[in-house]
């Protein structure tokens, strides 16, 4: 099997390159042939493995149709959402960063002889907006704020898959967590150091999932996308009306959300500090501006789809994805 992996070098790529490539090796989770793994990247000199190639997107788009194809795409290119101030600019990179890398996965898929069997894309729970502690699942409608812009125009870009044939399936992931990077690895120094507290009243509430059982989930997803699709639970299906090929869409969330009180306590029994700290809504707001949305307002967003289709978490509690004892 040929999977190509737009973000491959990012934190959730690499997870979900090496378990690929490992996985299939050791013949699990339904994987019984040679994985091959390329990334999509701007720089050909990426470090990686040498299990894995590289493609430039120059030679994406000159690919011949004569040469091998891919049999899975799975599309994360994309800015950290959080990462600094929503400046105009930023919010221009920002869509840019997730619109550029999909258009030319489309434009390869259009004149590809052999179609993929599956686009796999990558979005976020922000898809939701802001919402409070409802609770959200795969059928909920959204609150169009700027994240539900920036998600929705990606989703509905990689739906155009639909138009040639492929199936795809949106993936729209919470806050990820695992200490080597993301959220966590961000909080770690200051959190050891004594700093760490609470976000305005910390009663917002934060969807997560585990690194470890993200990519479990996208190979999951994968293999039943590939093998029994019409088998897999038909949540907030949409389909093509020319060619009837199907559209599924997942959140990656653990089944136990947390609010932020909750998880400034957890890591701080992680990294055994006081997390007595605190930061107030005002400072924040002025810190961060619009952004400070993300930090400061709740999404309750479940995992329905993943747990009808018989997906069975490792990790489902924050203790257990931190590896501390919960008592």
């Amino acid at each position: 099997m040929n999977v190509l992996i737009s973000g491959g070098s990012g934190f959730l790529g690499r997870a979900l390159s090496d378990a690929l490539i490992s996985q299939a090796r050791q013949q699990n989770d339904g994987i019984k042939e040679r994985v091959k793994v390329t990334w999509l990247s701007r720089n050909a000199n990426q470090d990686h493995n040498d299990d894995i190639d590289i493609i430039t997107y120059e030679e994406l788009k000159s690919r011949s149709q004569a040469e091998p194809h891919f049999d899975v795409i799975v599309n994360l290119a994309g800015a950290g959402i959080a990462d600094s101030r929503w400046s105009d600019d930023r919010k221009k990179a920002l869509m840019a960063s997730r619109i550029k890398p999909t258009e030319a996965i489309l434009e390869f898929i259009a004149k590809a002889a052999i179609k993929p069997k599956l686009l796999l894309s990558g979005s976020a729970v922000g898809w939701y907006g802001v919402q409070g502690d409802t609770p959200l699942d795969e059928a909920s409608p959204a609150n169009p704020d700027f994240a539900h812009k920036l998600c929705e125009k990606w989703e509905q870009l990689a739906m155009t898959a639909l138009d040639f044939g492929v199936p795809v399936t949106i993936v729209r992931t919470g806050i990820v967590i695992h200490p080597e990077g993301g959220m966590v690895k961000r909080l770690l120094k200051p959190f050891k150091l004594g700093l760490g507290g609470k976000l305005g009243d910390g009663a917002q509430i934060m969807s997560w999932i585990s690194r470890e059982d993200w990519v479990r989930a996208a190979i999951f997803v994968i293999n039943h996308q590939l093998s029994a699709n019409d088998k897999i639970t038909d949540v907030n299906n949409e389909r093509d009306s020319s060619n009837n090929t199907k559209a599924q869409v997942f959140n990656f969330t653990a089944p136990n959300p947390v609010t932020n009180l909750e998880f400034t306590q957890a890591l701080g029994r992680f990294v055994h500090r006081p997390t007595i700290m605190s930061l107030p809504a005002p400072v924040l707001k002025a810190m961060f501006g619009e952004m400070s949305t993300l930090l400061l307002e709740g999404q309750k967003v479940l995992p329905k789809a993943l747990l009808e289709s018989g997906f069975e978490f490792h990790q489902p509690t924050l203790e257990q994805a931190l590896g501390i004892n919960s008592k």
